[in-house]
């Protein structure tokens, strides 16, 4: 499939099924995007599609299958949607927390390998059920231990609000947990 330009084009890109739950059109908003015009779709969108595929059938419909309906917080990023947020991030922009295109290719720019050459995915993503039953300080970690203990994840940057959760697949694997919720830190396993 050939990057879109045409509202056909992005139509049939949006209507891929990734899995029983998730299309490619679930991934595709970025409010960057939406606030300063910037068109949010893959340069390659056959890899965006292979890797997104793998997040959500090993990762998101797992997770939505035990804890509940899952809010896509914010999930593909084109190169020129994510270089755009980190450089207002870099310029102290509030609302902007993007990294480098370097460091999202295989995590938010699903069709950007990294640098070894590898695909992978990352979705952030909150479960407002389990939010609602587990928004005790820490209680984020009930969340890490189960996927940690029951999915094939690559990386979780869980957040302070609602548990928000940065959830990667890659094809190497790295089963590190960060948090900038208490407790802060980063955890391998």
């Amino acid at each position: 499939m050939r990057k879109p330009k045409s509202v056909q084009a992005l139509t049939d890109l949006g209507r891929v099924r990734l899995s029983k739950s998730f299309f490619m059109r679930d991934m595709l908003h970025s409010e960057i995007a939406a606030v300063h015009g910037l068109l949010n779709v893959p340069d390659d969108p056959d890899l965006a599609i292979a890797a997104g595929t793998r997040l959500c059938e090993e990762l998101l419909e797992p997770i939505q299958d035990r804890w509940g309906r899952i809010a896509i917080r914010s999930a593909y990023r084109s190169r020129e949607v994510n270089g755009f947020g980190n450089k207002m991030q870099r310029e102290g922009k509030a609302g902007y927390t993007c990294a480098s295109n370097e460091a999202n290719a295989a995590r938010h720019i699903w069709d950007m390998r990294d640098a070894a050459g590898h695909m992978g995915a990352t979705a952030c993503i909150v479960v407002p059920t389990f939010w609602d039953a587990h928004h005790a300080e820490g209680d984020w970690q009930i969340l890490a231990r189960w996927i940690t203990e029951n999915l094939p994840y690559s990386e979780l940057d869980f957040f302070p609000t609602y548990w928000a959760v940065n959830v990667s697949w890659h094809e190497v694997p790295k089963r590190a947990v960060s948090s900038y919720a208490v407790p802060k830190g980063k955890w391998v396993g």
